[in-house]
């Protein structure tokens, strides 16, 4: 079994799901009381939303993701996961700076999504992942389109969670506003919805949306354990321009 290197940490809660749903995967694979390998290098939150919401600092954000990465590759990792959608935006950056292969969550959901003869994919997730570039480019490369929430959604959902989510809050009127959200990405033409925040799957389940809903977190943590099992090899870089 490989070892499953995991930056976490950004938040403790979906951290808290993405090591509890490994292993449970692991050992529904393997059977008997199987657990996972898993390294966690767990991210101080507060000083990686300090330096990227109160600097506005995406170097030092940056920094704090290498170091992590570079120390789960001494601690004999065989592949990373980022437990959170937006900091994969540093992959192209910090890919270089290692040996092991990023397993990447976009790409993880195109290949969900693709299999499903979707095309339209509507991205929910923190500012970052919703306005970044990331997404749409691994879609794309794929064959789906991504399809990004308006300006007043997109304050909406990123305010919920930074503001309850992360903070293990899922609140029955939170619930709401993105069924309603979802609802209109389905009238401007999205099929699918990327719940593209490690946290909002904890808030709004596959069968509690108006679209088809894919739950990155679930995708990875499928992903990683299929990785960590079978020895499946993986390209070490997703083929997108360093940003």
């Amino acid at each position: 079994m490989k070892k499953i290197g995991m930056i976490g940490g950004l938040s403790w809660v979906s951290t808290a799901e993405y090591y509890k749903r490994i292993n449970e995967i692991t050992r529904s694979k393997a059977g008997g009381v199987t657990s996972a390998r898993i390294v966690l290098e767990s991210v101080n939150r507060q000083e990686y939303v300090t330096a990227v919401i109160d600097r506005n600092d995406e170097v030092a954000a940056c920094r704090q993701i290498a170091q992590s990465a570079s120390m789960l590759q001494a601690a004999g990792a065989d592949f990373i996961i980022i437990a959170c959608n937006d900091v994969h935006r540093f992959v192209p950056v910090i890919q270089p700076m290692i040996n092991i292969p990023f397993l990447h969550i976009a790409q993880v959901t195109a290949e969900a999504v693709k299999a499903r003869g979707l095309k339209r994919v509507a991205i929910l997730g923190v500012r970052k992942t919703m306005e970044c570039d990331f997404y749409p480019k691994i879609f794309a490369q794929n064959g789906l389109d991504a399809i990004i929430p308006s300006e007043p959604q997109r304050k909406i959902i990123h305010d919920s969670i930074y503001e309850e989510l992360v903070h293990n809050r899922f609140l029955d009127a939170t619930r709401e506003r993105y069924q309603s959200i979802i609802a209109d990405l389905a009238a401007r033409g999205a099929d699918s919805v990327a719940l593209a925040c490690t946290e909002i799957p904890l808030l709004l389940s596959q069968e509690q949306s108006p679209l088809p809903a894919f739950s990155t977190t679930e995708l990875h943590c499928q992903s990683a354990v299929a990785h960590a099992l079978a020895g499946q090899s993986f390209s070490a870089s997703v083929n997108e321009s360093r940003q």
